[in-house]
């Protein structure tokens, strides 16, 4: 049987990226699909597509334009997979009345059908992002630019315009935000409360808020400006806006700010805002070195210590980390490396933090300040060399054998953190908070590594995520040779989400990983279990 490509173009026909790669996951899944995606046809998605190998010569379409394209082990397969995606893709557009089949194709349209609306939500591809985002501010809209792929002269030029009108111009590439209890793109379902956050990143406002959700805290508004919104080209035009409004907003009490280290340029503009505030902040530039701050000002090393000082209580382990240590002593490897398999950027610059000061060596796809970036070669799926010793656990004899890694955390080399959210990852794909299938393989490689003496993973639930990220990875689990390295996880988000976090860590706990009450708590986890193996063995 031969693998088949098959394509379908339809004309004029939008839906959002996160409708998109939602669907792309769903029939990605099905029975003998290799591989599927579903993009806006834009040159630089099509060249995605092609890269693929999921287009058939080259489509006639232009960018409004929505392209399929799956390949299949056989043309049945593939056939009833198309029509499984093309009766989807008309689900909206079914037959529930026709107040319910309407939908504005336009800014102009959707400010008549609800004028009463101040917030636009752009999620098209990046070639179009600016020029929509500019047409909802003209109307007196704030925006919420979820689009990637906008160059930065245009983010720039967006944010001055926003700023003239008094308008936020939140992102683009801005993956989360709560305005009024409201949750927008990745968000989570969070009780109400006077803390107020602004953040530069989406997991980072995802795990901070939820945490203090949790803790039975409550957040009045968590804003995102974007990755880069903190960058010199920038200069914190959207957080200090942001700030600006939290500043008046009587619901607000206190505020968090969180972002990769700015430049100092801006961090001292940004400081300087702080100090002029009549509230308490809590500062987390994730990476960063001590700050000097206003006194109302104090700072977080870490997401979790984020939460902690803003809703005054401490979140801690309902177990004994050395008591657990001890019972996983077994299986886990003296000398072996903390593999970091993470989905969430920002969880996984906290990893990297907290790893960093306990003077492991560790590299990652996505350093942070005084981190190795990961080599290509060192990416690859695949064991670390080492002699088979009496007592080593079986090694599959067929495994592709490469150098360790040089270091001084073991044998089984530096740590790896790894950010599956970043570019080479998800070119084509889903994100692994969509689809956390994006992770299986790596998983599967660091199960059967024996270099590597445990393995650090997060879960991401709330609006837009998998719908059961904890039960896909206990069916990959369940499918995994036994006698590997012990998982730690952590699960971002809240007992009001739809996947409820309480029903997704029992499922983890039934699939024998050890869950802790947060990413920074997972690592440290880890850090005691590793340590405890390495005492053990004395090393």
């Amino acid at each position: 049987m031969s693998e088949v490509v098959l394509n379908q173009v339809r004309k004029n026909f939008y839906l959002d990226s996160v409708a998109l790669m939602r669907l792309s996951r769903e029939i990605a899944g099905m029975e003998g699909v290799i591989e599927a995606a579903l993009m806006m046809a834009t040159p630089a998605n099509l060249d995605i597509m092609r890269e693929a190998g999921l287009l058939d010569g080259t489509p006639e379409a232009r960018g409004n334009d929505l392209v399929l394209g799956l390949r299949a082990s056989g043309e049945a397969a593939g056939r009833a997979a198309l029509q499984v995606a093309l009766r989807a893709l008309d689900r909206p557009r079914g037959s529930a009345g026709a107040a319910a089949a309407w939908r504005p194709r336009t800014i102009a349209a959707a400010v008549r059908a609800m004028p009463e609306a101040n917030l636009a939500l752009v999620s098209v591809p990046g070639p179009f992002a600016a020029a929509e985002a500019r047409k909802a501010l003209r109307r007196g809209l704030n925006v919420l630019m979820f689009s990637d792929n906008v160059s930065i002269e245009d983010e720039v030029s967006l944010k001055r315009e926003a700023r003239d009108l008094g308008l936020l111009m939140m992102g683009p590439d801005c993956g989360t935000a709560v305005i009024g209890g409201v949750p927008l793109a990745f968000a989570n379902r969070l009780e109400r409360g006077p803390i107020g956050i602004v953040g530069a990143s989406g997991t980072g406002i995802q795990e901070v808020s939820s945490l203090i959700s949790e803790a039975g805290g409550g957040i009045s508004h968590a804003i995102g400006v974007g990755g880069r919104d903190l960058k010199r080209e920038v200069g914190s035009i959207t957080t200090l806006m942001a700030m600006e409004a939290l500043e008046a907003d009587a619901g607000t009490a206190a505020v968090v700010l969180i972002s990769k280290p700015p430049h100092p340029d801006v961090a001292r503009e940004v400081i300087g805002r702080i100090a002029a505030s009549t509230k308490p902040y809590v500062v987390c530039f994730i990476g960063a070195g001590d700050l000097d701050l206003p006194p109302n000002a104090r700072q977080a090393h870490t997401l979790r210590e984020a939460a902690e000082l803003a809703c005054g209580k401490r979140i801690g382990v309902d177990f004994d980390v050395v008591e657990r240590a001890g019972e996983l002593q077994v299986n886990v490897r003296p000398g072996g490396r903390i593999e970091g398999l993470f989905s969430g950027g920002t969880l996984a610059a906290e990893a990297q933090v907290l790893l960093k000061a306990s003077g492991r060596e560790l590299v990652s796809n996505a350093p942070i300040p005084g981190v190795r970036e990961l080599e290509p070669d060192e990416s690859r799926l695949s064991f670390s060399a080492r002699p088979r010793e009496s007592g080593d656990p079986d090694i599959p004899t067929s495994a592709h054998w490469v150098p360790a890694f040089a270091g001084t955390s073991g044998w089984g080399g530096p740590d790896r953190i790894i950010d599956l959210g970043a570019d080479e990852y998800t070119r084509g794909r889903p994100h692994p908070m969509i689809d956390p299938g994006v992770r299986d393989d790596m998983l599967r490689a660091a199960l059967a590594d024996p270099g590597v003496a445990v393995v650090l993973v997060d879960l991401v639930i709330g609006i837009g995520a998998h719908d059961d990220p904890a039960g896909h990875l206990a069916q990959v689990l369940r499918n995994s040779p036994s006698g590997g390295a012990p998982v730690i996880a952590s699960v971002t988000g809240t007992r009001l989400d739809p996947q409820n976090r309480a029903a997704q860590t029992a499922r983890l706990a039934e699939a024998k990983v050890i869950v802790a009450p947060s990413n920074a708590h997972a690592c440290e986890v880890a850090l005691a279990i590793v340590e405890l193996a390495d005492e053990g063995s004395g090393r």
